[in-house]
């Protein structure tokens, strides 16, 4: 691969790093916060690809090189009647003095992840993932304690419902309904519960925040379908098979089938 092979696998892969960050797809990969330096580092690999195909494609350096070469003197004989062994043997000039712009066939593999940002979508973590997971709380973390937002089914997501039945005893959440967004995943003994999934940097690390479901929960739903739960806090609490961990329940008493969110992680 010579160096203008690089610079374009480098604008298109800069491009659908670009691509990436300018839409929601990111989301499926990284936080939110981590878009302006995407945007970043995408600019910066296309300006340094466009530099370098500047360079090595500007015609001054062919005219250069070719007024070079005709006022080079020739090379002296050696003793032995061999001419130009001197520059034969200099450094640059050697049998494979025609590959030192070239780089590692192996580089190619780049093209990889710059056709799949490009042609495919990948779908963000789902059921697969939280059922090889434990749920991410845990009795040795601390969670800081927000008021419920007004309304009535009060707004809240998933780890918050899940922090405070837990760690909470239910004590802020009271009778209210609450109104939270999750994914059907298997839970203990088989039977459906509520998952999201969480990361603290990017997806490489994320991991589900679970809650079961009594009273009128969704049934026949296939894994990885998503769902608005409207219900109240029940003590009914549960075991994660993967971790041990206590997954809290929700006494669910309407729910609705809904559109995967644009940012899925939360």
């Amino acid at each position: 691969m010579n160096r203008q092979a690089q610079a374009c696998i480098m604008i298109l892969f800069g491009g659908a790093v670009l691509r990436a960050s300018l839409t929601d797809l990111h989301l499926r990969y990284v936080k939110e916060g981590l878009r302006p330096f995407l945007i970043g580092a995408s600019l910066l690999l296309i300006i340094t690809a466009v530099m370098t195909l500047w360079y090595e494609l500007r015609p001054a350096a062919a005219a250069t090189s070719g007024a070079a070469d005709e006022q080079q003197p020739p090379a002296p004989a050696d003793p032995d009647g061999a001419v130009g062994s001197a520059a034969a043997t200099a450094p640059g000039h050697d049998d494979h003095g025609h590959h030192g712009h070239h780089g590692p066939r192996v580089a190619w593999l780049l093209l990889l992840p710059v056709l799949g940002l490009l042609l495919v979508s990948p779908p963000a973590l789902g059921s697969y993932a939280a059922g090889q997971s434990g749920t991410a709380l845990t009795a040795e973390q601390n969670y800081d304690y927000s008021p419920l937002p007004a309304g009535d089914p009060a707004p809240i997501s998933v780890i918050d419902y899940a922090a405070l039945a837990l760690f909470d005893k239910g004590r802020s959440l009271g009778d209210r309904r609450v109104q939270f967004t999750g994914f059907i995943t298997p839970g203990p003994g088989g039977e459906p519960i509520l998952a999201r999934m969480i990361m603290s940097c990017c997806a490489a690390d994320g991991r589900p925040v679970k809650v079961g479901m009594t009273g009128d929960a969704p049934a026949g739903l296939a894994d990885d379908t998503w769902v608005e739960v409207t219900g109240r806090y029940s003590q009914r609490i549960g075991r994660d098979p993967v971790n041990n961990e206590e997954i809290p329940y929700l006494d669910v008493e309407s729910w609705r089938q809904v559109n995967a969110p644009a940012n899925p992680y939360g």
